[in-house]
Parts: C-alpha cells; structure tokens; sequence
C-alpha cells in the first residue's frame, strides 16, 4: 500500500473514531438555532426528578422552541443527547458539584473565567475546551456550563433552548445534575422522518 493511501486510511480512522458531536458546535442530530427559526414551541414543566411531558416526538427538519419552567426546588438541566452523552456530561457535572461551583439550587457566578449568566444562555456558540472535553487536565476553575444542548434553570425560573433536528434519531432529553438522571429525570425524544 502506498504511503498515500496510508495516510488517508489514518485520517478516515481518526474521523470515524471521534465522536460526531465532540467538535465544538456540532452535533449529529442538529445544531442550535435562534427563537425567532421556531416552527413551535413545547412548554416543559422541571418537578423535583421529573419532566412534563415525559416523552417529545419532533419531525425531522423542525425546529423547536424548549421552553423549560422550573417549578422544583432545585436547579435542573435540560440537555438534549443520546446515553453515552449524557454519561460523559455527568461527570463533568459531578466535578463542578465537587468543585462547589454547581450547588444544589445554582451554578455559582464568578468561579473562574469560565463562569457565566444562564439565565442569558441560549444557542450561543460552544467552547468544548474550557468545559473539559478537550483538556482533561484543566483544573476545575475553567469549567463551564455551556454546551449549546443544554441549558440550567434554577428553582422558579424559566429559560429557553431552541434548536434545529437534522435527522430522524432517537434522544432523551435529562438532566444530568449529580443524582437526577440516575433518579429517572430524563425522558424520550423521538425525531421522525
């Protein structure tokens, strides 16, 4: 084989072995979008470990306006994956609950240079490197909670995520605050052709 076709093989070995939405702002299933793209919006109720509606069927090709009203007492994700992305997200979590920058009810403001407003978060862009998917040796003060799948709500409050499904899949939506996903809040999303 020639040196060429060696150096091709790599390239497409590479690429098949990295995860399709580990690239920043990229995801299999579709990519964020603004308010204003929605075709409809679905009102999703956070309770302590539940969500209301507990399953979504979106089609293809829609666009849809989550708008997620925390009636629980504590803070709850709304994140948007398949298990294993949400597996991964759950020990990012983990080290910001053990950092103390996530507590129960909040996700400290001012912990670092990664620190930011979620009530403002919305479908911004992603900076994989400063939540740890990257570079796993950065300390715990760079984290950040901003993948654009995914957005916090602390207890009474409500916030939004709008994004774009790109193809027919099966999802769950969760939250994957230490705890909550393992005691059942997460729920299907079923995306048909």
């Amino acid at each position: 084989m020639s040196m060429g076709k060696r150096l091709i093989l790599a390239a497409c070995a590479l690429v098949l072995s990295t995860p399709s939405w580990a690239s920043p702002g990229h995801f299999d299933f579709g990519a964020p979008a603004p308010a204003a793209k929605a075709s409809r919006s679905i009102n999703v109720v956070m309770g302590d470990m539940t969500f209301d509606p507990g399953a979504l069927d979106i089609k293809a090709g829609e666009t849809v306006r989550f708008v997620l009203i925390n009636k629980g007492q504590l803070l709850h994700e709304f994140n948007l994956g398949n298990a294993a992305m949400h597996a991964e997200h759950q020990q990012e979590m983990l080290k910001m609950q053990q950092s103390g920058q996530l507590t129960p009810t909040a996700m400290k403001q001012g912990m670092g240079p990664g620190a930011m407003d979620h009530d403002a978060m919305g479908a911004g862009s992603v900076d994989h490197a400063a939540m740890g998917h990257a570079s796993k040796d950065q300390g715990h003060a760079g984290m950040r909670h901003d993948d654009p799948n995914s957005v916090l709500v602390e207890p009474g409050k409500t916030a939004e995520l709008t994004w774009t499904f790109t193809k027919a899949t099966r999802l769950e939506f969760a939250c994957n605050v230490p705890g909550h996903y393992q005691a059942g809040m997460k729920g299907e999303l079923t995306v048909r052709q």
